[in-house]
């Protein structure tokens, strides 16, 4: 059976847009809430493979999207490299800051897809259970938002001593993106061999680098990953989300090689149409907090999102994550509306 998220992503014409949700397993589903009660410690929960299996397979079962991405984390690979990194609850990641030459010589590549093993054998447990006209996405962060949570120690709005140190030390810099560039493109070789059909470059924090910080530390090394992966693994589409870049989407879809550019509120639906080349798939570009506030409102913006994009490859998609507070029928509308258009 031919798979919807696929089709699109090689840029043939189906019967309808494909779609998943951006953290479409998590807080706002009961079930999801009880399988993460069993687990304490958060990096326990994502490395045990038949708890991220079963939470990567939830929001399928319920709603039925066309692509499963694999229940995991964008920090998985800092903590790989040797990077001392925890969750602390509703403050979020914390870690050890790497903001020198000492700190940096305490990173490995070496043990990585030893320790990523548990991220693997999901990935294969997860192809094997999913239905056969399901895809399967796997995932990384770019190096620039993995340098941010590993410059500032956690995450804040700004980000200031990532930028400051970018500014002021751009060989230091440069050689912890490196290592971060080298870490993500083996994540995502090891996960296409488990079984991912599909692999989305997640840079949460792209829009707060701007000018040459963004050409340097974005664009170049989603470049450089993009490019070597597909020489891995040609046939595995990449999708890329460099959040809130704003019209420096055009750049970014421009100069980088992915299959895929997923979109956010930093652009309206009429930019991306009218900008960004035909031939490139445009993922997004719903208000998540509308999801979870307005249903009404959030069917009628999801009803012009999806006219508006009706002559061009298209996967519908959150303009972010799905937020804990999203009613659970809400999501089902939502479904049921994009399976009929």
């Amino acid at each position: 059976m031919k798979k919807r998220l696929l089709e699109c992503l090689s840029g043939k014409k189906i019967d309808r847009a494909p779609f998943w949700f951006m953290r479409q397993a998590g807080r706002y589903l009961p079930e999801y809430r009880e399988l993460r009660a069993k687990h304490k410690h958060f990096l326990e929960f994502c490395y045990t493979p038949d708890a991220a299996t079963e939470a990567t397979l939830q929001p399928i079962r319920r709603f039925g999207m066309d692509a499963a991405i694999i229940f995991s984390d964008i920090l998985v690979v800092p903590h790989a490299l040797g990077a001392e990194v925890t969750f602390e609850e509703g403050e979020g990641p914390r870690i050890n800051p790497i903001t020198d030459n000492y700190g940096l010589k305490s990173l490995s590549l070496d043990a990585l897809e030893e320790k990523l093993q548990p991220v693997y054998q999901a990935l294969r447990q997860t192809k094997a259970a999913l239905p056969e006209e399901t895809a399967l996405i796997g995932f990384a962060g770019a190096p620039w938002t993995l340098a941010c949570y590993m410059v500032d120690g956690r995450g804040t709005r700004k980000f200031d001593a990532t930028r400051k140190l970018a500014e002021q030390d751009g060989l230091f810099f440069g050689q912890l993106i490196n290592l971060l560039t080298r870490a993500v493109i083996r994540h995502l070789d090891l996960q296409a061999k488990a079984g991912a059909e599909v692999v989305q470059l997640f840079d949460s924090w792209a829009g707060i680098a701007s000018g040459e910080m963004y050409m340097n530390h974005v664009v170049e090394p989603a470049f450089r990953i993009i490019t070597e992966f597909k020489k891995l693994h040609p046939q595995v589409p990449v999708i890329a989300f460099p959040r809130q870049s704003g019209t420096k989407f055009l750049d970014y879809a421009r100069q980088t090689g992915a299959n895929a550019l997923s979109l956010d509120d930093s652009v309206t639906p009429a930019w991306a149409k009218m900008k960004l080349p035909p031939e490139l798939v445009i993922q997004g570009m719903l208000d998540q907090n509308l999801l979870a506030e307005n249903k009404a409102a959030m069917l009628a913006q999801a009803k012009e999102i999806l006219e508006t994009f009706a002559n061009r490859p298209f996967i519908f998609n959150l303009a972010h994550g799905i937020v804990p507070k999203t009613p659970v029928e809400h999501v089902s509308a939502l479904c049921d509306l994009i399976r009929q258009s």
